[in-house]
């Protein structure tokens, strides 16, 4: 298993953009301008780490937010969604250790209280605040160290506290995940940064599991919002570990536009591609590390489906591919199986020419129009061995295409989860 944000750098680099335009570097989420975060140990965590978190915009800053389409939703989130109904924000608290979800009217109550404490030390408005928490569901939050928390992140709120930050909204994570850009706008730098949670109950049908992503550029809040959401369906929609879509998913950017470049009011501005360009390299680098840190991974797999009537087919091959715990185990196990992935494919319920369908696994061709094409296991055995193995199949139904990122499932994931709540 991997281990430490380093060892997952090379497997997320992104190519320099010709010119330099736009180039991955080291940074937090205070890396744009106008950006300070901190991270603090208040004891919400049995463990004693870093457990709650604020992000702070030094003027306001457009927003834009996706949350979790799960029904049973937890408390912030419902207060996060009012939030973004606006055009700009200020700030983000976070805690983790405790969801604060289905804990119903105090819930409610708690995630209110925790947003109107952070706005009053921060001298804002209560509904310039987003709220998120992760952790055990069905407990309350234990209110008197989470403002107290609250209250030391904000005495120590600093440019050079990014990675307290990232630490503080960890739960089952094995290493920080942080990703960082810069482009050039309408003759501006800007960058773009951002920091995320995520190892298990992976599923997200809307964003992932908590991710926040800050920006200096300048840019209309209803452009941001659908860009937001094209970015999620780009990068951390096309991610699962587990095939369970969390209570408590939030994906959150600030946009500050200190960078001072041109504002962009529509998609139509001609520096909206690089805009997005740079917001979807950052957010798809986030969801490839969660993928990496899947809970108990020893593999990270990249499922291509080609050769689809459309794009949704391509994506609902992938994600049954993905999903399927027969898969996963087979690439724990390093098991060539080829079959589960071709019955995954099949029984997903996109198109597919069954005759046509073509299957290759790190580039060694094992089915070709439909049949065995009885490659020896042993020839498979090293690039089962490997730890990030990319596997293709063509549907032979159209010209459409998609991509997801997993992992495999190990004994650990089961022991991980069978021992969490305790």
């Amino acid at each position: 298993m991997l281990s430490g944000d380093a060892a997952v750098e090379e497997k997320t680099k992104a190519p320099e953009k010709e010119g330099n335009l736009m180039k991955k570097f080291e940074g937090w989420v205070t890396a744009p301008q106008g950006f300070i975060a901190a991270g603090v140990k208040a004891g919400i965590k049995a463990s004693g780490n870093h457990d709650v978190a604020v992000i702070f915009s030094t003027v306001p800053a457009a927003c834009g937010a996706v949350f979790t389409q799960n029904k049973i939703c937890a408390a912030p989130v419902l207060v996060s969604r009012e939030v973004n109904k606006h055009g700009y924000a200020q700030a983000i608290a976070v805690n983790s250790g405790c969801a604060n979800a289905c804990t119903g009217e105090q819930g409610l109550a708690d995630a209110k209280k925790m947003q109107a404490h952070t706005a009053e030390l921060l001298g804002i408005a209560p509904e310039a605040v987003f709220v998120c928490s992760t952790g055990v569901i069905g407990q309350f939050l234990p209110m008197d160290k989470l403002l107290t928390g609250i209250a030391d992140a904000v005495d120590s709120l600093d440019e050079c506290e990014g990675e307290s930050c990232a630490m503080a909204i960890q739960t089952t994570d094995t290493f920080i995940k942080h990703a960082a850009y810069e482009t050039e706008i309408g003759g501006k730098k800007v960058t773009f940064a951002g920091i995320a949670k995520g190892a298990g109950m992976i599923h997200p049908n809307m964003a992932t599991m908590l991710t926040f992503i800050t920006t200096d550029a300048a840019v209309a809040p209803d452009v941001l919002k659908r860009a937001v959401k094209k970015a999620a369906d780009k990068s951390f929609n096309m991610v699962v570990v587990d095939g369970d879509t969390s209570t408590n998913d939030s994906m959150i950017v600030l946009a500050n536009g200190l960078a001072e470049n041109e504002i962009i009011l529509s998609e139509e501005h001609p520096d909206y591609p690089a805009f997005f360009e740079a917001l979807v390299a950052c957010a798809t680098d986030l969801a490839k590390m969660i993928a990496h840190d899947g809970e108990g991974a020893t593999k990270f797999l990249e499922v291509n489906v080609t050769g689809a009537a459309t794009w949704e087919d391509a994506k609902t091959a992938a994600m049954a591919i993905a999903k399927s715990p027969l898969v996963k185990t087979a690439f724990f196990g390093e098991d060539p199986n080829w079959g589960r992935i071709v019955c995954a494919a099949g029984y997903s319920g996109a198109a597919m020419e069954a005759d046509k369908v073509n299957l290759s696994i790190g580039g060694i061709r094992l089915v070709e129009n439909g049949m065995n094409c009885n490659v020896p296991a042993e020839k498979l055995a090293p690039t089962m061995a490997e730890h990030d193995i990319s596997m293709s199949i063509d549907l032979g139904a159209g010209e459409e295409s998609a991509t997801v990122w997993t992992c495999d499932f190990s004994y650990e994931y089961v022991k991980i989860n069978g021992e969490y709540h305790t």
